[in-house]
């Protein structure tokens, strides 16, 4: 992984060096070529700017509970909601009634619990490729790709915008549950098709550095030629490079790996995503990975931390702020 990260940054500085002096445009707007996305949005030189983002909102309470604090006191940049999920409409109330913070779509076709599970929002009849034989979302992205149609995703996705919008939320971002919609070619043309109808910014990662391709396909995403041209076509603003919060065997250690983890990315515009959760006894009847979900609630308040973005000149951005600089950029 070290030796992954330092090729990509050997890329990302190449691409610099090879390309200061040229002032063309990209897709007749004022973006330049040869930067990586956080130089082309106005984001200074050579620096990680980074986008701390929590999934699985919506998912239980426990979720919802962890996450609000951090917004509030801007130790994260953004979150996600899981709209089939039972506490979904808390998540999406308090959205509403905190439209400052950037929340968005944790777009969800899976649903891999053993026993807390979830069904579709489009009616089930219209999606049948989408459910199982218990009538909920199958638990594998490997199940999905292989039963469900790419009309079928994407009625479910924009019945799940449509719900949030209908009970009063605007959705800053639109993310992908398990990587779902990165599973198949025709997946990630629906999903961009979908972010540009809305003029809802997906996370979609620039895969045009082949550095950065590769390392997704080694991730098992499949990255094939179909997929870069998608990629390559989408209009909205686009990650520099993505990645998740390391485990741990203790709290230590996962910080430990977290802050290594962040000292070896290379300069651009990245989300890091995590899975924040308050520790109750519901929470471990829903997950084995309760006690990872725990520390990742406790992780961003740590003064540790907190000092180390400090010290490393962590510049933190979110969704929202992206557009309005991608907006302020392509209008002129």
């Amino acid at each position: 992984m070290k030796i992954l990260i330092k090729l990509i940054f050997t890329a990302f500085i190449s691409l610099i060096i090879l390309n200061c002096s040229e002032e063309q445009s990209v897709n007749e707007n004022n973006l330049l070529e040869g930067k990586n996305w956080a130089e082309k949005l106005g984001y200074p030189a050579g620096k990680k700017i980074l986008i701390m983002h929590a999934d699985d909102i919506g998912m239980c309470d426990e979720a919802n509970i962890s996450v609000y604090p951090y917004l509030e006191k801007q130790e994260i940049q953004s979150a996600a909601i899981m709209v089939p999920c039972q506490y979904a409409e808390d998540a999406i109330k308090w959205a509403v009634e905190n439209p400052d913070y950037d929340l968005g779509l944790h777009l969800t076709l899976t649903s891999e619990w053993k026993t807390y599970r979830w069904g579709t929002i489009a009616d089930p009849n219209t999606v049948p490729g989408l459910l199982d034989d218990e009538s909920r979302m199958y638990r594998s992205v490997r199940e999905v790709v292989e039963n469900a149609k790419p009309d079928e995703v994407d009625k479910e996705i924009r019945a799940q915008i449509e719900k949030a919008i209908s009970l009063g939320m605007k959705p800053y971002h639109i993310d992908t549950h398990m990587g779902t919609l990165y599973g198949s070619s025709e997946f990630v043309k629906v999903f961009f098709k979908v972010a540009e109808e809305y003029n809802i910014p997906a996370n979609a990662i620039d895969l045009s550095n082949p550095v950065v391709a590769e390392h997704f396909k080694k991730a098992g995403y499949p990255i094939d030629d179909k997929v870069i041209e998608t990629v390559n076509n989408y209009k909205l603003p686009k990650l520099d490079f993505f990645s998740s919060v390391p485990k741990g065997n203790t709290y230590e250690e996962k910080r430990e790996n977290f802050l290594n983890h962040i000292k070896e990315l290379p300069a651009g515009l990245i989300e890091i995503i995590f899975h924040p959760s308050i520790e109750t006894e519901n929470l471990k009847t829903i997950t084995n990975s309760w006690q990872q979900r725990v520390w990742e609630a406790e992780i961003f308040s740590d003064p540790i931390v907190k000092q180390f973005f400090i010290d490393e000149g962590i510049v933190f951005t979110n969704w929202k702020e992206i557009m309005s600089k991608f907006n302020s950029l392509t209008k002129k």
